[in-house]
């Protein structure tokens, strides 16, 4: 036989491997297709992003993995991580495992349930491979933060503290709202809205963020997932694309989900812009840079006004986003420096070199609004004192943030809306996470929020010490200022020695 081209032994490997049943009806076999509402008349018009068969896409991945396990071993054997810019910097590594690995996990978990629910081969098959993507994506993570578990406190309980603690709740929200969506809805939830509007504001920056502190394994990493989110983020283009053609009733359904996938996407962001701005003890991007880079050039300029050629507009509630970005991580950071005493990670004040560094980012807005606050925490420091806030904040229904942020054209008050179901009051933190709740009350209302819980003792006790233990958290060991953790005396010790000496 003619050997077959390259094209026919994908389709061999992947679409032709499919059959029409006979004996069951195809909605039982696909019981989750039509209940959204979503109408899809032609799956053979999917057009298959990855254009990869098993065999070739193993062997793509085993050469990644070799490449990569191969820094990671001489990292560690080199004891690399005495190389990093400070000892600082490894609160951003807690704060990425123990809020985001475990989401990747999880997607890796739906888009397998994708693969089997989705009523064509080739979204199946995309889908089955991007499952693998997502558990190879933790697993790397896992391993890479291995090497600074042997070293630092707070990384071996982050499956405990993703499943309880107040800030994780902001991306575990994130992705069972996902995850509990019907199969379009979550396709428009991850491949879209995450991995291709705002998936770059985490992987480019932050990784060379990781690059210039010293860590060679956290950026090899990020950047060997990086080249799988390509593949995503066109997954994501693909996914929108062909429900769009498929039928003009899908136009005002996707929309819906593209405004609030995008908020929610864009509010699980916070944490990486406290990443950015504020957690790398030498900064390389703002997070307003990235974020006019990454999302409002690339998308907003780039994207969008291709897909008004379908009938897509703009996300909802983006001019909000856009007027938050001088002020969103400062917000954010000085939330968890006041609340530090119940979080698995360090922060600290800044120095006065990095709030100058702030201040040429944020020229019009961070010595009016933001550097008065941080001058006045270091005082306190000075003083021997540490400045906490000992009430607790109510939080977003939707995001599960605490309203820290403040209203569009006045950074002097706090954004805080109210909404009531069914006799009931719910806070809210937007305009965007209200129009969202309003969608779906009956959702929203079932999240447990770790401040109601707090308040009726179910968060293991009705004092502060016993709702720390129950987060899973070691008092005096993974919580409060930088400066008095274990951590920074072990940085200090090595430093002082020139070596490590024998582990912690």
């Amino acid at each position: 036989m003619k050997k077959l081209s390259m094209k026919q032994q994908y389709h061999v490997m992947t679409r032709d491997l499919d059959w029409d049943p006979t004996y069951v009806e195809r909605n039982q076999i696909y019981p989750y297709l039509e209940f959204e509402g979503i109408k899809v008349h032609d799956w053979e018009a999917w057009e298959d992003p990855f254009r990869l068969t098993m065999a070739s896409y193993y062997k793509y991945q085993a050469e990644k993995d070799r490449r990569l396990y191969a820094v990671l071993e001489s990292f560690e054997q080199n004891q690399s991580h005495l190389r990093l810019s400070d000892g600082r910097y490894i609160n951003n590594m807690k704060v990425f495992l123990s809020g985001l690995t475990p989401v990747e996990y999880a997607a890796h978990r739906q888009f397998a349930f994708l693969a089997r629910h989705l009523g064509g081969p080739a979204p199946r098959f995309s889908a089955l491979l991007q499952s693998i993507d997502e558990l190879r994506h933790a697993q790397t993570q896992l391993h890479t933060f291995n090497l600074y578990n042997k070293y630092y406190d707070g990384f071996d309980n982050f499956r405990h503290l993703f499943d309880r603690i107040w800030y994780l709740a902001v991306t575990k929200s994130y992705i069972e709202d996902a995850m509990t969506a019907g199969p379009f809805e979550s396709l428009i939830a991850l491949s879209f809205s995450l991995e291709y509007m705002l998936t770059n504001l985490l992987f480019v920056p932050y990784m060379s963020g990781a690059n210039f502190n010293g860590d060679a394994a956290t950026t090899t990493m990020g950047f060997s997932s990086q080249s799988d989110e390509s593949r995503h983020m066109t997954l994501g283009l693909e996914v929108i694309k062909f429900l769009l053609e498929q039928d003009e009733a899908n136009v005002p359904i996707i929309q819906d989900w593209v405004d609030k996938w995008f908020w929610r996407g864009y509010r699980v962001m916070a944490l990486v812009s406290v990443l950015m701005d504020y957690m790398l003890p030498t900064p390389f991007m703002s997070w307003k840079e990235s974020f006019e880079l990454y999302f409002e050039q690339q998308m907003l300029d780039g994207l969008f006004p291709d897909l008004e050629y379908y009938g897509l507009t703009r996300p909802r509630h983006v001019d909000i986003a856009i007027a938050e970005k001088d002020h969103y991580s400062s917000n954010v950071y000085w939330a968890l420096y006041q609340w530090n005493y119940v979080t698995a990670f360090h922060t600290w004040t800044p120095s006065d070199a990095h709030l100058d560094w702030l201040s040429s980012k944020y020229p019009d807005t961070f010595d009016r609004y933001h550097r008065p606050k941080w001058e006045k925490a270091k005082r306190i420091a000075e003083g021997g004192g540490r400045y906490y806030n000992p009430s607790v904040a109510p939080q977003c229904q939707v995001c599960v943030i605490p309203p820290v942020f403040t209203e569009p054209g006045d950074p002097t008050r706090l954004s805080v809306r109210i909404s009531e179901y069914k006799g009931d009051r719910y806070v809210l933190c937007s305009d965007g996470c209200q129009w969202i709740f309003e969608r779906e009350p009956e959702k929203y209302i079932q999240a447990p929020m770790p401040t109601n819980q707090l308040y009726r003792g179910n968060l293991g006790g009705p004092t502060i010490p016993e709702v720390v233990a129950w987060f899973g958290i070691d008092e005096g060991v993974q919580n409060h200022d930088y400066l008095m953790s274990g951590d920074a005396r072990s940085w200090e010790e090595w430093h002082a020695t020139g070596s490590l000496i024998g582990g912690k």
